[in-house]
């Protein structure tokens, strides 16, 4: 994926690692690719410069799209917005995976990537991500000796992660010792959002523990305190914002009995922040009493990059303040008619193997007339059931639909639609390919 400028936040041996991605052989390990693009031998990137036509340009159906123009929109708009709430912003890689939007992120300013598991880390390591939130707890001690080696071979790699438990610090404590001048890892105490919520110390007392543990290691620095308040049970605006303020309480207790000092920190790091609900984080953490370092306050939403048509649609803060813009969905799942038994049903070639189904069944957008090739509302046609390889429809008898129509499908779920492709076509609003993005599950 072309970056508009020269990217200046990634080391040079990265961009020779993204540049090296368009020298991979357009070949059948990737879903969709035409057939004579194989043929003749073609790179990813050779492929690419051809400016084919979605369309007419040889892909297979089923194809998954991703908007030029959309993906563009929703970076800057996060920017913009990051910006103007004095906000931090580590978006979560694990939504797309995909190294070449890292790139783009980094580029409208993030001020690193955020990942979940180990095997994430590794692959932004990979790509010359620089800073990386690790947000989640780290016990096994494989991967805690290899992050080490990480911070040991370079000095500008900044890695944070959760503890929970005081046990947790034990291990990794146990994991990290026995290097000779070796940088401690950083960690923040995250808070879970409440009795029943996933992972984080539950009271002030047990982040309390959490925090002295951390203080009798040599191995681990303390440098904040994080959550994700998308796990509140029951959440609303007042249930989360009552627990984020209990975050920033947090920091401040910290702070003030000075579980911050002595450790050589430059800033004290306050992180939260999903895709449902980043527009109170930023009320809260606007509210963020002074402390005796500059405060970090790292929004970590990673949805926004594509955005979707169903369930980040209706969770998106942009619904509440629509003065500040609104995210574009930019994924759309292209699969053609292939049966038409009954005028109450078709199926299309595309089914669970090449859908986001987890939380919404795929939309039907427009319709793709196979005889003219022009473009139409899909009036009264719904998804109603997935296969593995094909889509149930129940069509209305207004519904235009014959066999050999392409059907467009809008997709809920931005992270299960980057996962079931490797290879994603990055479209131009006339369906003109101008490159691919890569991703790595």
């Amino acid at each position: 994926m072309a970056a508009a400028t020269p990217n200046r936040t990634l080391p040079g041996d990265a961009l020779a690692a993204l540049a090296a991605l368009a020298d991979e052989p357009a070949d059948s390990r990737f879903k969709s690719l035409p057939p004579d693009a194989e043929a003749a031998g073609l790179t990813v990137g050779q492929l690419a410069a051809e400016r084919r036509s979605l369309f007419t340009g040889g892909f297979t159906t089923p194809v998954l799209a991703l908007s030029a123009e959309s993906v563009e929109h929703n970076l800057a708009l996060l920017e913009s917005y990051s910006e103007r709430h004095g906000l931090a912003f580590a978006p979560h890689g694990k939504t797309s995976m995909a190294p070449q939007l890292f790139a783009r992120q980094l580029q409208y300013g993030a001020w690193g990537i955020t990942a979940a598991v180990p095997h994430q880390v590794r692959v932004y390591r990979a790509y010359g991500v620089q800073r990386i939130f690790l947000a989640n707890e780290v016990v096994d001690p494989v991967a805690l000796r290899w992050i080490a080696r990480e911070l040991d071979a370079d000095p500008d790699f900044r890695l944070i992660c959760y503890v929970d438990s005081v046990r947790g610090v034990e291990l990794m404590d146990e994991a990290l010792r026995g290097r000779a001048d070796g940088r401690a890892l950083d960690v923040v105490v995250e808070l879970g959002a409440g009795d029943g919520a996933r992972t984080g110390a539950r009271t002030d007392a047990d982040c309390a523990a959490v925090a002295d543990a951390v203080a009798r290691t040599a191995t681990l620095r303390l440098v904040g305190v994080a959550g994700y308040e998308g796990e509140v049970p029951r959440a609303d605006p007042e249930r989360v914002r009552a627990w984020l303020e209990r975050l920033a309480a947090l920091a401040a207790d910290f702070d003030k009995t000075g579980r911050f000092s002595g450790t050589g920190l430059d800033e004290i790091v306050v992180s939260a922040g999903g895709s449902a609900w980043f527009d109170t984080v930023a009320d809260v953490f606007a509210q963020l009493p002074p402390l005796s370092l500059p405060v970090l306050k790292l929004l970590r939403s990673g949805a926004y990059v594509s955005h979707d048509d169903g369930h980040y649609s209706r969770l998106t803060p942009f619904n509440r303040i629509a003065q500040e813009g609104a995210l574009q969905p930019a994924f759309r799942l292209w699969a053609q008619v292939v049966s038409r038994p009954s005028s109450e049903q078709a199926f299309l070639n595309a089914g669970k193997r090449d859908a986001a189904y987890d939380l919404d069944l795929p939309q039907a957008q427009v319709v793709r007339d196979a005889r003219t090739g022009g473009i139409r509302p899909a009036d009264a046609v719904e998804v109603t059931k997935l296969s593995d390889q094909h889509a149930w429809l129940h069509t209305g008898p207004e519904a235009d639909l014959e066999v050999g129509d392409w059907v467009g499908l809008g997709l809920s779920h931005p992270c299960t639609s980057f996962d079931k492709w490797q290879l994603i076509p990055l479209v131009k609003a006339d369906g003109t390919v101008v490159d691919f993005v890569r991703t790595f599950f």
